[in-house]
């Protein structure tokens, strides 16, 4: 459901973080499904990059994240026009964090950080290892990249989802809790 079917309430941003292969494609498809939100998943924006890039992918060297920055700024479009939006990606700085944050709240969004975890190592890499992607020309990182991946601990109150206790439904449902207790407008 869009802010606009729900007089008083400004957009949401929802900001959906986590390693690799913890379920938060699952639980952010999810959760734009059932707010009927646009759903940005920075994995498909930084594969069309590099698919556009061709033979100058090597030479480019991007200041700062190009799928990331395209995020941000794509959710603010959304958010202006009063549309909820789920934003899925590892989310693993406190700058891309804080980035995601700023983009909601120039826009006048309310903003849910939810980070996406898988509290069983033996499940996170069942997981990790035998996960079919559904983006061509996305690579699947190795067990040892996942578990070496630069993630830094979230700063700041935040939603947990463990898929490890909860299925893709059931955290779907406490994330669009957490919408519905959005403030409204004034």
């Amino acid at each position: 459901m869009s802010s606009d079917d729900q007089p008083g309430r400004p957009p949401v941003l929802v900001v959906v973080g986590g390693l690799p292969a913890t379920g938060k494609t699952t639980v952010g498809r999810a959760v734009a499904r059932g707010l009927c939100a646009a759903y940005l998943r920075i994995d498909t924006i930084e594969t069309a990059i590099a698919r556009s890039e061709g033979r100058f992918r090597e030479s480019n060297d991007w200041e700062l994240p190009p799928g990331y920055v395209t995020g941000y700024d794509l959710a603010t479009d959304q958010l202006r026009l009063g549309l909820d939006v789920v934003a899925e990606s590892v989310n693993p700085l406190p700058e891309t964090r804080d980035a995601w944050r700023d983009a909601g709240l120039r826009a006048g969004a309310h903003v849910v950080e939810v980070e996406v975890v898988c509290s069983d190592p033996a499940e996170h890499r069942r997981r990790a290892e035998e996960r079919v992607l559904d983006i061509a020309d996305l690579t699947k990182p190795t067990w040892d990249q996942v578990t070496q991946r630069e993630y830094h601990p979230w700063g700041r109150e935040h939603l947990v989802i463990d898929t490890a206790v909860l299925d893709a439904d059931e955290g779907a449902d406490r994330v669009r809790a957490a919408v519905d207790a959005a403030p409204a407008s004034h």
